[in-house]
C-alpha cells in the first residue's frame, strides 16, 4: 500500500526519460525544499505546511528516491540531480526562490547554483553533505558491495534498511516515523533503488564544489545537529568559513534526522531565517 505522505506529490515533471514528482502549496515568495538520502520529499511535508502560510512552498522527489521514477538504467549520481534541480526551477518558472536544503540536498542545492547558473534569494543549508569526507562505514561497506545487498531476501534488506536509518535519529524514530521513511524502499523497485543510489555516491561531486564556495554571494544559513553522527558538526563551522557572510545555528539535542529530533526547535529556526531574508514572511 502506497503512504500517503508520499502520495502527496501530485504532480509530475518529465525530464531525460526520468518523471520527477512534485507538488506546491500555499502563497507568496517561492520557497524550495530539497531531500536527501535516503529520504525522501516526504520528511519536509509538516514543514511546507506550516510554512505555506506565507510561502509558494515546493518539494519534490529527486529520481530515484520517494514517488520519482527509479529505472535502473537512469543515474541517480548528484552531478544528474544537480542538473535536473536547476532545469526543475526553470520549468516552475521560478527566478530567485529561496533554497532549503537537507542532506545530499545540499550538494545539489550548491551545485545547480554554482556549476548550473540557478539563481537563490537565500539559501539554508540543514546537515548537508557539502564537504568530504562524507558516508557512515555502512554506507562505505554497501557501496563496495551494491550488487549483493541488492539480492538480499526482502525481510533481511527491510531489517538493514530499518537499522541503517535508525542511525539516523538521535532521540530515536516512532513506528510511524520509520515507516514514511522506509516505505519508498520496501519493494522490489525500491530495494535495487536503495542500493543504486549508494552505489552511485562519489565524493568528486563534492570535490568541485568545495574551491566554488567562496563564490557564494546571497544569504546563507547553516543548520546543524549537535549529535549528528552521520555528519559531523564540525562540517557546519567549515562551512561558515568558506561561504562569504554564512551564519550557523547548532541545535542541540538533534541528530542528522534533526526533522524528527528537533522539529520545533527546526521550525522556529527555519521561520526565523525567513523572516529575516523576506521580509513579507515577517509576522503581520
Amino acid at each position: 500500500m502506497s503512504h500517503p505522505v508520499l502520495m502527496q506529490l501530485d504532480r509530475s515533471f518529465s525530464w531525460h526519460g526520468r518523471e520527477v514528482a512534485w507538488t506546491k502549496t500555499g502563497t507568496g515568495p517561492a520557497l524550495v525544499l530539497c531531500h536527501g538520502t535516503p529520504w525522501s520529499a516526504a520528511l519536509w511535508h509538516p514543514f511546507a505546511e506550516a510554512l505555506a502560510a506565507d510561502f509558494t512552498v515546493y518539494r519534490w522527489d529527486m529520481p530515484g528516491y520517494g514517488s520519482s521514477s527509479k529505472h535502473p538504467d537512469h543515474p541517480v549520481d548528484l552531478g544528474v540531480q544537480g542538473e535536473l534541480l536547476a532545469d526543475l526551477l526553470e520549468h516552475w518558472e521560478l527566478d530567485s526562490p529561496h533554497v532549503i536544503a537537507h542532506d545530499y540536498g545540499g550538494a545539489v542545492s550548491l551545485r545547480a547554483m554554482l556549476l548550473h547558473e540557478a539563481r537563490y534569494s537565500s539559501l539554508c543549508l540543514v546537515d548537508v553533505v557539502a564537504l568530504r569526507p562524507w558516508g557512515s562505514p555502512f554506507f562505505t561497506l554497501v557501496k563496495e558491495n551494491a550488487h549483493v545487498f541488492a539480492q538480499l531476501p526482502a525481510s533481511v534488506h527491510r531489517g538493514a534498511l530499518e537499522a541503517y536509518i535508525a542511525g539516523a535519529s538521535h532521540r530515536g524514530l516512532r513506528e510511524d516515523e520509520m515507516h514514511t521513511l522506509i516505505a519508498p524502499w520496501l519493494d522490489e523497485e525500491g530495494q535495487a533503488a536503495f542500493y543504486r543510489q549508494i552505489a552511485q555516491a562519489d565524493e568528486r561531486f563534492t570535490a568541485e564544489l568545495e574551491p566554488l564556495l567562496d563564490r557564494i554571494d546571497i544569504p546563507t544559513h547553516i543548520v546543524w545537529g549537535a549529535d549528528d553522527t552521520w555528519i559531523p558538526v564540525d562540517r557546519a563551522e567549515r562551512l561558515r568559513q568558506a561561504i562569504p557572510g554564512a551564519t550557523t545555528k547548532i541545535v542541540s539535542g538533534a541528530g542528522h534526522l534533526i526533522h524528527y529530533d528537533a522539529p520545533v526547535a527546526l521550525a522556529t529556526e527555519l521561520r526565523s531565517w525567513l523572516t529575516s531574508v523576506e521580509p513579507a514572511a515577517r509576522p503581520r
